[in-house]
């Protein structure tokens, strides 16, 4: 007896060896992700897909029982990390809070967050708010995960612990560190959007596809995050999946861009793109105007540019050095205006960011805005912004092809 009650304590019901136990433990937080990634991220916060009720259910149930996340207040918080990015109100900015604290403390700056109940309020519109939400997921979060760690001890006995906690620690880590942290502090970036958002590698697999934060803010209501050829989203696999069984319905992807040839002046066509891919269009500014620009000044000046521009400032150059500190700053601009031709694309840039973020005005007052940009870069003597202005001129919108 006492040994069958030691085998129940050590190993539970099902006397797994640590094979099998580390098979399952990958299993569960891979749904535990997906249920993140698919339907808290791209399903509800941003409305990107709609998934078959018994699919939507499911994963709220999973979200429930593996991490007490409650729906309204996950997406509530995630949508106001969008809506205040990188200020003092972004719910866990690396940029603001530092990188240590999101990275280590993102539970904390999460539980924070949900006790703004204002902002839950007025962010969490349209989350779910049925019996079930509001008498069970909201009313007692933490029976989830205290039912699964009796269910995981009962199976696997004392291992069963030891993976619950895992479990318990996984996306408080891989999410809440991870993406909030390093996906706004390291990585490659495909678009110059106006915050600090990454892509840690091109595979996202590991966390679903989160790992492409740099294209999801670019496109936030995207549900596809792969957006380069060479770029692959597990989520967005899973997704067509469930689509092509008919559980679940894209409702928006990132559009693709086209250029079309010999456009002599802006049209609606080329408005349309470029608001629509305006963090394309800065990056295709800084890609081939201004680094080209740079170059050409090390050249005349008979050195290397990184000896001429520490990397550090070159990459505030990107932004007009809003994410340096203030002596940073101060020397990336001293260094602006003593290279008049790299103030001038500076101050073009500028205008063009200016004329595609403006949403006070009409659209065609906007489109005058832009064809007096292009006749001014073109009459410029500027070959790299003459080239950029007769490329963007071209711009317009074609369906993704996904």
């Amino acid at each position: 007896m006492s040994l069958s009650l030691f085998d129940f304590l050590a190993a539970g019901l099902l006397q797994a060896g640590w094979g099998p136990l580390l098979i399952y433990l990958l299993v569960a937080t891979q749904i535990t992700i997906f249920a993140v990634t698919l339907y808290l991220h791209r399903s509800q916060a941003h409305r990107g897909v709609d998934f078959h009720p018994v699919i939507a259910h499911f994963f709220r149930f999973w979200v429930w029982l593996t991490t007490s996340m409650i729906t309204k207040e996950w997406v509530a918080i995630h949508r106001k990390h969008h809506a205040k990015c990188e200020t003092e109100e972004d719910p866990h900015s690396p940029m603001i809070k530092g990188i240590g604290h999101v990275f280590w403390r993102g539970v904390e700056l999460y539980r924070e967050a949900r006790s703004d109940r204002a902002s839950i309020e007025q962010y969490g519109k349209g989350a779910p708010n049925d019996w079930i939400e509001r008498n069970v997921y909201t009313r007692h979060p933490l029976a989830g995960p205290t039912l699964l760690l009796f269910v995981s001890f009962a199976l696997f006995g004392a291992m069963g612990v030891a993976v619950w906690a895992i479990q318990m620690a996984w996306i408080p880590f891989w999410a809440a560190g991870v993406v909030n942290g390093l996906g706004h502090w390291w990585g490659y970036r495909n678009f110059e959007t106006t915050d600090t958002a990454t892509n840690l590698t091109p595979w996202g697999v590991w966390i679903g596809g989160e790992e492409l934060h740099n294209n999801h803010h670019a496109f936030p209501s995207s549900a596809k995050f792969a957006l380069r050829r060479w770029e692959f989203d597990i989520g967005w696999a899973a997704i067509r999946t469930l689509e092509t069984v008919g559980l679940a319905k894209v409702l928006r992807v990132a559009p693709s861009l086209d250029i079309r040839p010999n456009i002599q002046m802006p049209d609606t066509d080329t408005l349309k793109a470029l608001l629509t891919h305006r963090f394309q269009a800065m990056t295709d500014y800084q890609r081939n105007v201004l680094v080209p620009a740079l170059r050409e000044e090390a050249r005349v000046a008979g050195a290397k540019l990184r000896a001429m521009l520490p990397r550090k400032l070159e990459k505030g150059l990107v932004d007009d050095g809003r994410w340096l500190k203030p002596d940073a700053r101060e020397q990336l601009q001293q260094w602006i205006e003593q290279r008049p031709r790299i103030r001038t694309l500076v101050e073009y840039r500028a205008r063009l960011a200016a004329v595609l973020e403006t949403r006070s005005q009409s659209a065609n007052d906007t489109l005058q805005q832009l064809q007096a940009w292009c006749r001014e870069a073109e009459a410029s003597g500027i070959e790299a912004l003459q080239e950029f202005s007769r490329r963007m001129k071209g711009y317009s919108l074609q369906p993704v092809r996904a």
